[in-house]
This record gives structure tokens, C-alpha cells and sequence, in this order.
């Protein structure tokens, strides 16, 4: 599933290292590579485009990839990213915390702010670590929750972690056969649960009473949304009615957690438009249909906010995520 996108075995380790170095430095969220073993630096680079979710396993010889605040003010595409020990030692260091993960343990990043991967031991054998991102807009309300997760090690064994463990192995793992159409499915599953990751280490924390209550509506406000996603007349006027609450409160439930509800109702809008631009067995159905049956009722309304969260129009997206059908 993985395909290789650096393997520069023709330069000298100096020049190899200067290559990954580009190529990061010019990805979607830059990021600089140094190395103390520059005489015999050795690295490869295999990915996969999962429609919004991006894959990308690296494998290399000790050293350091580096988001400074200079490149975060450069560009910043508002990424939520976990990253996957897959073996050797990485040493992710973002909000003033630093997490140490062994083999198959993991932690969360985002690109809104510097962070530092250490990949490897000095003097070490080469590590490998597996990165999925998302932008943060698709996780809806859960984005809010990531920032106390940021750099803590999670383990990487039962429950939804297990699953994104199992699934970022097999991804990586070439005597896995997948078929073309099984894409759509796999990118699906990988946004669901990094999406559910998110919600269940924030749920392990501690919860008072009111939050408890308050929780319990934001749920239920949620579920009626999902419910009537493909409705054009859905706005915070319909969903405060259906909730007995006034359009105030409505909003100020939203903006304490970061957000608001018409930028959720929107993200969750766009999210289920990419999944039916990334499937095959719709590819006759026309983009601007798509648009209509999301709730969408202008167009250009529709691929402005998609450009912005998928980074190329509606028609463009389409047209790669065919070219791997």
C-alpha cells in the first residue's frame, strides 16, 4: 500500500541527508532534518494519501526532524498528527512536554506550533516511526481535545489505540494485498479512529457534574446534527428549537469549546463530500450533486471551503484520488 517516495541510494550519506532535508522542508508542514552521523546517514521514506488522511513511514539514522517557529509562521495547514514507534526509540517533544516512545507507542503533535522528533539513539542502529495526519477541521469538536494530549506517550496496545496500531502495520506491511477500491474504505477508517483516539484518552480524565451535564447536551446536539447533515435549512435557529435552548446559548456552548457550531456543522459537511469524491462507485455522480446532497446550496461556497481544508478544489481531489482507484 505504501510507496516509496525517498530512497537515494545513488548520493553519498552527506548528500542523502541534504536530500530528506529538501524534500521536508518543502512538504505540507515544513520541517528541517539534522543528523550527527551525517558520514553515514541512511533514510527512506514510504506514504500513502488516504484522501484526508496522509501516511508516511520513515526510516532513518539518528537524528533529529525539527518544526521551528519560523516555519510554523511561514505556513501552517492546521494538521493534527499522531506518530507511531514502529521500532527503535522517538523522542516527541511539543508544548514544553517531552514523550519517550519504545516500539509501538505512540503520541499526538500538531503543526499549529514547534515541535521536535528525535528518531532513533545517538550512535544507534536506524529507527523507523509511522505518521498519520488530519487536517484539524474533520476532527470537528474532538480538535478541541487534543492539546492536553500533545507529546504524552500513550500505549499502543488494546482498545481504539491497538486498531490504529494494527492498521498503520499493515499499511506499511508490502505482503499485505489491498484493492483499489478498498482506499476509500481504509481512509474512512483511519479518520474515524484518530477521531475516536482523541475522544477516549479526553474522556479519561477527570469529570465534574456540570461538565458532566453539559457534556451530555453537547452530545445530543451532535447527534441530531449528524442526523440532519444533508438538510440545507439546518442552522443554530432549528437546532436550538429542537434543544429548547435560545441561539445564544446555543453558541456559547460551541465557543467554549474552541469553535463554532456552524464551523463543526461545516467541517463535518466537507468530510462526508470528500468521502464520496474519494469513492469509485460514485464517480458518475457529479461534483456539484455532491455538493447539494452535503447541504451545500452554493457551489462556490462549497469548493472555497474545500480548497481550504483539502488544499485543491473538489474536481482536483477527485482527480487524484481516481489516479489511485
Amino acid at each position: 500500500m505504501l510507496r516509496t517516495l525517498f530512497d537515494r541510494d545513488d548520493l553519498t550519506p552527506r548528500e542523502r541527508l541534504a536530500a530528506l532535508n529538501d524534500m521536508f522542508l518543502t512538504s505540507e508542514h515544513a520541517m528541517g532534518v539534522l543528523s550527527g552521523e551525517a558520514d553515514g546517514f541512511t533514510a527512506s521514506v514510504r506514504g500513502v494519501g488516504l484522501g484526508a488522511v496522509d501516511v508516511v513511514q520513515l526510516t532513518m539514522s539518528p537524528g533529529r526532524v525539527v518544526r521551528s517557529a519560523r516555519l510554523v509562521r511561514q505556513a501552517d495547514p492546521e494538521l493534527v498528527c499522531v506518530v507511531l514507534a514502529a521500532s527503535g526509540r522517538t523522542v516527541l517533544g511539543q508544548a514544553g512536554r517531552e514523550a519517550v516512545l519504545e516500539a509501538n507507542s505512540l503520541a499526538f503533535y500538531e503543526s499549529s506550533r514547534p515541535f521536535e522528533i528525535g528518531v532513533g539513539a545517538p550512535g544507534g542502529e536506524p529507527a523507523t516511526l509511522i505518521r498519520a495526519h488530519i487536517p484539524r477541521a474533520l476532527l470537528g469538536p474532538s480538535a478541541d481535545l487534543v492539546e492536553p494530549l500533545l507529546a504524552r506517550p500513550l500505549p499502543g496496545h488494546g482498545g481504539f489505540a491497538g486498531m490504529f496500531v494494527h492498521l498503520m502495520s499493515s499499511l506499511a506491511d508490502e505482503s499485505r494485498a489491498y484493492r483499489p477500491g478498498d482506499r476509500v474504505r481504509l481512509a474512512e477508517i483511519a479518520g474515524d479512529l484518530l477521531t475516536a483516539l482523541v475522544d477516549h484518552h479526553a474522556d479519561a480524565a477527570p469529570v465534574h457534574e456540570d461538565d458532566s451535564r453539559q457534556g451530555a447536551l453537547l452530545l445530543s446536539i451532535e447527534e441530531f446534527v449528524q442526523r440532519h447533515l444533508t438538510d440545507p435549512d439546518l442552522s443554530p435557529r432549528t437546532i436550538a428549537g429542537a434543544h429548547h435552548l435560545s441561539v445564544g446559548h446555543l453558541h456559547r456552548l460551541f465557543s467554549a469549546r474552541g469553535t463554532t457550531l456552524t464551523a463543526w456543522i461545516r467541517g463535518m459537511r466537507l468530510k462526508r463530500a470528500g468521502r464520496d469524491l474519494r469513492d469509485p462507485a460514485l464517480s458518475g455522480v457529479t461534483v456539484h450533486q455532491i455538493a447539494v446532497r452535503w447541504g451545500f446550496r452554493d457551489h462556490s461556497t462549497f469548493t472555497r471551503s474545500f480548497r481550504t481544508v483539502y488544499g485543491m478544489s473538489p474536481r482536483d481531489y477527485r482527480h487524484a484520488s481516481s489516479s489511485q482507484w
